[in-house]
């Protein structure tokens, strides 16, 4: 069965840090493109932060100098370290294999099966 499983969401202070993962099985993460992807109360779902197959990284202007996206082959599970947080940060967080855009809802629909992760709650408080 393949399935992604977040984890590492929570209630944090603004300045404050946390560290998402998103463990695989069924597949191989080194197969596919990762990406992290959130949705705030009223906001379009936005894609965060993507780390290629060949390690290549790239970070949205607003988390950029503050959020690192990092992959544990071992583990099979990706990461997000987010430093400095700010209140607008605050969103359900969703990890991806392989990056969609013209994605509007974070609700995996463009998804296969599998290949969306349930979501983790972040919440940033001032």
């Amino acid at each position: 069965e393949v399935q992604m499983v977040e984890s590492g969401g929570g209630s944090v202070q603004a300045g404050g840090s946390l560290r998402l993962s998103c463990t695989a099985s069924g597949f191989t993460l080194d197969d596919s493109d990762m990406g992290w992807y959130r949705q705030a109360p009223g906001n379009e779902c936005e894609l965060v932060s993507s780390i290629d197959t060949d390690g290549s990284t790239w970070y949205a202007d607003s988390v950029k100098g503050r959020f690192t996206i990092s992959q544990g082959n071992a583990e099979n599970t990706v990461y997000l370290q987010m430093n400095s947080l700010k209140t607008e940060d605050t969103a359900g967080y969703y990890c991806a294999a392989d990056i969609l855009s013209g994605v509007t809802a974070c609700d995996g629909s463009a998804w296969r099966e599998g290949y969306w992760g349930q979501g983790t709650q972040v919440t940033v408080s001032s």
